[in-house]
Formats: structure tokens, sequence, C-alpha cells
């Protein structure tokens, strides 16, 4: 792709984003896009939104299960950057002009104690470089197409990838919990829209453990002299399939002893 598309397709994103609206699919307009080209446009999308104002708060991964990757006929995780704006409080009130289709996955949050970064980065390390750890519903939103209506195809993981993603917002359970005293492993979720169970799922979901989807993050950013920073918050990848919700869904996402998250769109 040459760099004039990369910058015209970050800037129709951006504008999606502000006016509530979808462009068509990237990898319909561009089908020799490469993973690379995708993480180009995020990008610039990324730089964008600082030079408009809102601050880096955090990182999130994405497609970190097994079901999810083949889904998309892929065998890697994806990551995006989070926002000040993307922060919601716990049982908040989601405004209807918020998001084009929002949909719900339930994670595992950290918040970094300390700057870590390198290729070689080992698990100790990542949990010593942790403060604590949360429970946190992460809201979905595309401001891609998940499908072309003329040709049938959908989105593939460069679509996603270029929408920073598919973030759109966050919220972070009230309990905070030292890493070293959970098996994350074994964190369990019970997640339900309007009382009814849509989805339940463990830890485990996340490459076996949540602690190593930091760990590839980490990594994946150091090729690019990149870092988790003090005060990051980072979503580990969800263990559930999103769940779709409707404007007036009530969504409660139960951890059991790790805490409850809920919101109302």
């Amino acid at each position: 792709m040459k760099e004039a598309d990369i910058k015209k397709i970050a800037e129709k994103l951006f504008d999606a984003e502000r006016n509530l609206t979808q462009i068509g699919l990237i990898s319909s307009d561009f089908p020799e896009i490469t993973l690379e080209n995708a993480y180009a446009i995020q990008e610039q999308l990324i730089e964008k939104k600082l030079s408009s104002g809102l601050i880096k708060k955090g990182w999130k991964i994405g497609l970190t299960s097994k079901a999810m990757q083949r889904a998309l006929n892929i065998e890697t995780p994806d990551s995006g950057v989070l926002f000040d704006n993307m922060f919601f409080g716990n049982g908040s009130i989601i405004p209807k002009n918020r998001f084009i289709q929002p949909r719900i996955e339930a994670e595992i949050a950290f918040v970094m104690r300390k700057k870590i970064s390198g290729k070689e980065v080992t698990r100790t390390e990542v949990i010593e470089a942790t403060d604590y750890v949360c429970p946190a519903i992460e809201i979905l939103d595309t401001r891609v197409k998940r499908c072309d209506p003329i040709t049938g195809q959908t989105r593939k993981i460069f679509d996603t990838v270029a929408d920073n993603a598919a973030n759109a917002g966050i919220i972070l359970g009230d309990q905070s919990h030292n890493v070293q005293d959970w098996d994350l492993r074994q964190v369990g979720c019970i997640l339900k829209k309007n009382n009814e169970v849509e989805e339940t799922g463990l830890g485990a979901g996340i490459m076996d453990d949540p602690v190593i989807g930091i760990l590839w993050l980490i990594r994946r950013l150091a090729i690019y002299n990149k870092y988790l920073d003090r005060g990051d918050v980072v979503l580990s990848g969800s263990f559930i399939r999103p769940v779709e919700t409707n404007f007036g869904d009530t969504i409660v996402a139960d951890f059991k002893d790790f805490g409850i998250v809920s919101c109302t769109f």
C-alpha cells in the first residue's frame, strides 16, 4: 500500500468514529494489504487521536482465543491503544449516541506498576511489573462495515487492526487484586444480558494464561521500540465471544470473588 493510501484510510476511520458512520472494507478496497500495512494505518489513526487532545491510557490485546483466531483464519492476537475518553465507571449508563454497533467482552485488566519492555522479557518480570489486576468489560465497536453488502465479504484481521483493534470503551471493576494472589487461569466469568446468561468462560482461554497475553504484547511492542509504561491499563484479551448489545440492554459480568462489572446502554 502507498503511504498516501494509509494516511487517507486513517483519516476516514477518524472521521467515521466522530460521525458514528462506517467505511467500506479496507481489505476489499486493498486486497494486497498486509498486517504491517494495517498497523501502519492504526499508527496514523493513533497520531490523529493524540493530536485531537486525547490521552493514551494503555493497550488492549484482542483475538487471544483459539476460537476467535479460527473464525478470522489467523494465528496471532492483535493489539490497539486505549484512550482516556474510552473509560466509563462501573455501573455507568452508556449514552445512546456514543457507539455504532457496540458489543461486549469480559476481560482481566492489568494495571502496570512500572515501565516494562524488551523482546526477552519473562513471565516473572511481567508479574513483578504489575501493580494490580481487576475484572473488566470491554466495549467493542466497528468503524468498518462487518460485511460488504454487495459481495458478502466479511471483515478480515486487517480491517480490525487498522480500526484500532475495534477499541471503543472500557469499564473497570471496583475490586483490585495482587496478581500473585490469583491463578488467573481459573478466574471465571458469567456474563448476563438483561439477566439472562449469554456467555461463560475462564481466564485460561487467553493463551492458557492472561499473563502470557501481556508477555506477547510487550515482546511485540519491543519490535517497534515501544513499551508498557507505569500506570498503563492493559486489557489481556477476552475469554468469551463478543456479545451483541442493543440500547436498553443491561450487562453484568460476574467474576464471583474477583468482582462484578456492569453497565446499561
